[in-house]
């Protein structure tokens, strides 16, 4: 057995400390009843020092909870494709526009490019995935990890406008490369999915576009939107409100593709086509997970502490 946080156990003398360094209760200060001198004397059920070594052990317990302590469980075969792939999801109000049409309902944006996505990650056993939001501001989500589930959990939390209501694309980018490049190893892609133009942030998506073709990042983008409900009013260079002509140069720069959708199954036919340029690498990597006991511990910390907790309260009520 192992602990992932030895480090917790320097809590463990922090009771004694206290009790040292406080001051001690003054007795003057508690109630007396001299009518009642058999109270006084009653002893309690529990004695103080057994009462005492429940406490310590129960303080003991929950220390080694902390602790998070681990057994390593069966070595297994784990598909590796040795590609890290993050999605960036544009989460800004206009996300929520309901003017896609997923089989026979209608949706917003935001829920058509994320049950499509979820569809795609499906098939990508063996691939790192990582999810960033942006709005307003660009955030890391989810990192990396081969944990597909943990990203079906993440995108189901999406929700528009919760990074803020503009769209920082080229932030976005920017923090994508940031935590793809130290992993020098690996075939970096980044798939973006923006239903605007930049309108927010510090850095231009062209220049984070020239960053991230010079730390090896492909980027595939996807244009969302219907043509009869644009994002916003179609400038210079836009169709429908999505900025087509710096979006398609950021992903001709680093290699990947851009495809204009106006429907979901232009959404779906993205995804696809990731699916053909990206193929699966099949391969295998050996890996040792490891199972998590801090639930035994802690358990048992929280059981005593309310056993002594109803001995008190009984004790006070007689």
């Amino acid at each position: 057995m192992s602990f992932a946080w030895p480090w917790c156990f320097l809590a463990l003398p922090l009771p004694w400390l206290v009790r040292r360094l406080l001051p001690p209760v003054d007795s003057a200060m508690a109630l007396r009843v001299p009518s009642l001198p058999a109270i006084g004397g009653a002893r309690p059920e529990t004695p103080a020092g057994m009462a005492l070594w429940i406490a310590v052990l129960a303080w003991l317990l929950l220390v080694i909870a902390a602790a998070r302590p681990q057994l390593p469980a069966d070595a297994a075969l784990q598909p590796a494709s040795g590609r890290d792939l993050m999605l960036a999801f544009d989460v800004s109000a206009s996300m929520a526009t309901a003017d896609l049409r997923l089989g026979r309902r209608s949706v917003t944006r935001l829920d058509a490019a994320r049950a499509l996505a979820d569809d795609f990650l499906r098939q990508r056993q063996g691939d790192r995935v990582g999810l960033i939001v942006f709005g307003t501001q660009a955030y890391l989500h989810t990192p990396l990890t081969f944990d597909l589930a943990a990203m079906h959990a993440a995108l189901a939390t999406m929700e528009a406008g919760f990074a803020g209501a503009e769209t920082a694309l080229g932030d976005a980018v920017a923090l994508a490369v940031k935590r793809l490049q130290p992993l020098a190893e690996h075939d970096h892609v980044l798939v973006v999915l923006t239903d605007g133009v930049n309108t927010a942030g510090t850095l231009p998506p062209l220049r984070a576009a020239w960053l991230a073709r010079r730390a090896g990042v492909r980027i595939h983008v996807i244009g969302i939107g219907s043509a009869s409900s644009p994002a916003g009013k179609p400038e210079r260079g836009q169709a429908d409100g999505v900025d087509a002509t710096t979006l398609r140069e950021m992903a001709h720069q680093t290699g990947g593709i851009y495809l204009r959708a106006t429907d979901s199954a232009a959404i779906g036919d993205f995804f696809h086509q990731l699916d053909r340029i990206e193929p699966m690498a099949r391969g295998a990597a050996f890996i040792r997970p490891v199972r998590e006991l801090y639930a035994w511990p802690l358990a048992a910390a929280l059981a005593l502490t309310c056993w002594l907790t109803l001995r008190r309260t009984k004790t006070a009520a007689a």
